[in-house]
């Protein structure tokens, strides 16, 4: 098999691994409405860009969620300042991210390669990790459910569990599961009609933007045993 892992990690010994997370509301209470589960998706799709981390499929369900998701390994030599930017940019303010630029332009202009590698490394130990990836989107799903609700304490029934997936059959078995819940639950008839699902995504997202995000992550789930990266035109394929 031809070893086309996704730039920039595609000449790096390590392949992504992936995992099947699952999430669940504390005494699994039936708390997530439509506004709730819009949340979590926002939430989740700006880690997804901050820790280089990709969803390849999910459902967010009334009192739990699940994720496939695909950890690749950090870039050979690291991130360049760009790309620190690009990413922080999806998650904090613009003040903090253009007093990082500054701090990186100073440190560039006095040829200091220590103080650049300092400032990188007070985000990149958060990216492309599973841990940081399902520990923040939780964290900042309570903190926004709290504020909204007027209500303190965990929002989750403890730390999430996870569980590495193969990729291939595994892995497109899995995605079928994840997106088949509401299905299962009786609340759907087809996975189709679930919004707030990979594949209800994928199908009613648009030709762009989430659409288009959700087809490349369940074409990556589907095939990328076969080499096929996050390649939304091979969406018929898998759909």
């Amino acid at each position: 098999m031809s070893k086309r892992w996704l730039a920039p990690w595609k000449d790096s010994r390590e392949k992504p691994a992936i995992y099947h997370c699952v999430s669940r509301v504390v005494d699994r209470r039936f708390i997530f409405g439509d506004i709730e589960r819009e949340q979590f998706r926002m939430i989740m799709r700006m880690m997804e860009n901050f820790t280089g981390c990709r969803v390849l499929s999910y459902c967010i369900m009334s009192n739990h969620s699940h994720i496939l998701l695909e950890v690749p390994p950090m870039p050979g030599g690291g991130i360049n300042d760009e790309d620190l930017l690009k990413r922080l940019r999806s998650l904090y303010s613009e003040g903090l991210v253009d007093g990082v630029e500054k701090e990186l332009r100073a440190a560039r202009e006095k040829g200091r390669a220590d103080l650049v590698a300092a400032i990188h490394g007070r985000y990149t130990y958060r990216m492309h990790d599973l841990s940081e990836f399902m520990r923040t989107l939780m964290q900042r799903m309570t903190r926004w459910y709290n504020r909204n609700h007027e209500r303190k304490g965990t929002l989750w029934e403890d730390r999430f569990t996870s569980v590495i997936v193969e990729s291939g059959i595994a892995a497109r078995m899995i995605a079928a599961y994840i997106d088949l819940n509401p299905v299962r639950a009786g609340m759907v008839a087809e996975p189709a009609e679930y919004r707030w699902s990979s594949y209800g995504e994928a199908v009613g997202g648009g030709a762009k933007g989430s659409g288009k995000k959700a087809r490349e992550g369940l074409v990556r789930a589907c095939m990328s045993h076969k080499g096929v990266g996050f390649e939304a035109e091979k969406w018929q394929e898998v759909a």
